[in-house]
C-alpha cells in the first residue's frame, strides 16, 4: 500500500459531527498555545514557563493523534479489512511507531 508522501485521500466513511467538532476545538487550542509560546519567546519569557507550555501544546496535540488513530481503526482499516486488503495492517503499524 505504497502511497506518495503529498497524495490526498478522502475517507469512505465520514466523521461523526462530534468528533470533527472535538477534533477542531483542541486544534484550535493547541494552535493558540502554540501561538502563546511563539509570544512568550519573543518577549524573552522564562525557560521553564515556556517548556511548560510546549509541553500542553504537546499533549494536546498528541490527544488529537490518539482520537484520529482511534478513528482510523474503528473505520478505515476495519473497512479495509472486510475488503480483503490486511496490508492496512502495516500501514497502522508504522503509524503507531510515529507516536511513540
Amino acid at each position: 500500500m505504497a502511497r506518495g508522501c503529498c497524495e490526498a485521500r478522502q475517507k469512505n466513511t465520514p466523521r461523526s459531527a462530534t468528533l470533527q467538532a472535538d477534533v477542531e476545538r483542541r486544534l484550535n487550542r493547541a494552535i493558540g498555545q502554540l501561538n502563546g509560546v511563539k509570544a512568550m519567546v519573543k518577549d524573552n519569557r522564562y525557560c521553564g514557563d515556556v517548556l511548560t507550555q510546549l509541553a500542553a501544546a504537546e499533549s494536546a496535540v498528541r490527544r488529537v493523534s490518539e482520537l484520529l488513530l482511534q478513528e482510523h481503526m474503528r473505520t478505515c482499516v476495519v473497512e479495509e479489512i472486510r475488503e480483503g486488503n490486511d496490508d492496512v495492517v502495516d500501514e497502522v503499524m508504522d503509524l503507531m511507531r510515529r507516536f511513540r
